[in-house]
């Protein structure tokens, strides 16, 4: 049994794979402060529910975006699973070579996406993330991260659009019927939905443009769905990029040692 734990900015995702198919998953808010036993109780919990226990685990991979909770996810695995977690960005072979300046200071989540991609889909890749922040990372015919884009995500450039305006309300981001809004909340989700769809298709056309292959766009992420049928651009909406991700790099570390 494999523990997964893919943590970004917002959330943090736990998931389970018994060696044949992802059983459970779950989502909790991202707290850094939050320690490894407070994450034993919550994931005890949920795991009960599913019949099984912390002791069933015989491998954990962690991928983290923030540095001070990987001490805590790492004692997690320790106290609670015991097993030496793989923790991406750690002397972990991710199986796929990473062209860019500094490799270190690529993102554990931009690398485990690559990873997942490349296991699934032919030839190079634009591979879109829209979380937090929204990635867009370029992936050769062999896999390799040759480098990419990062542009603020679509619910923090809500989020800011609000904290710095005093009168424009907090809305939620949803395809609005008509591009130009007659009410104020209308407005805000045409100029946010819209305008992400502008800069999605923007940037993929210019990343082509820069390349002379032909490259296929695979989009994943939490608010990615919110993009599906908006524009021809996106060849593949893919959930499950970063968990399949996650479980090549432990298959390929496993079939080393």
């Amino acid at each position: 049994m494999l523990l997964a734990i893919e943590q970004g900015n917002t959330n943090t995702m736990f998931a389970v794979h018994d060696g044949k198919a992802w059983t459970a998953q779950w989502r909790a808010a991202t707290d850094s402060s939050r320690t490894a036993d407070e994450y034993a109780v919550w994931l005890s919990q949920l795991l009960a529910m599913a019949g099984l226990q912390l002791g069933v685990f015989n491998g954990c991979i962690i991928s983290s975006v923030v540095p001070q909770s990987i001490f805590n996810l790492r004692n997690l695995a320790r106290r609670y699973l015991h097993v030496e977690p793989l923790v991406i960005g750690e002397n972990v072979d991710l199986g796929i070579p990473v062209r860019i300046d500094k490799p270190s200071e690529a993102g554990a989540d931009r690398l485990v996406n690559a990873v997942g991609a490349h296991a699934v889909y032919p030839g190079p890749l634009i591979v879109i993330d829209s979380g937090t922040a929204t990635t867009f990372d370029v992936i050769a015919a062999d896999g390799g991260f040759e480098g990419g884009v990062i542009a603020p995500g679509i619910n923090l450039s809500m989020e800011a659009l609000h904290q710095a305006a005093a009168k424009l309300p907090r809305v939620a981001i949803q395809r609005p019927a008509k591009v130009v809004g007659s009410d104020t909340v209308g407005a805000m989700q045409s100029g946010v939905f819209w305008g992400y769809i502008g800069l999605i298709e923007g940037l993929i056309t210019r990343i082509k443009a820069e390349r002379p292959e032909k490259l296929t766009v695979v989009a994943t992420g939490g608010v990615a769905s919110l993009f599906h049928g908006a524009t021809m651009l996106i060849d593949h909406f893919d959930p499950d990029l970063t968990i399949r991700g996650l479980l090549e790099i432990w298959r390929h570390n496993q079939a080393k040692s």
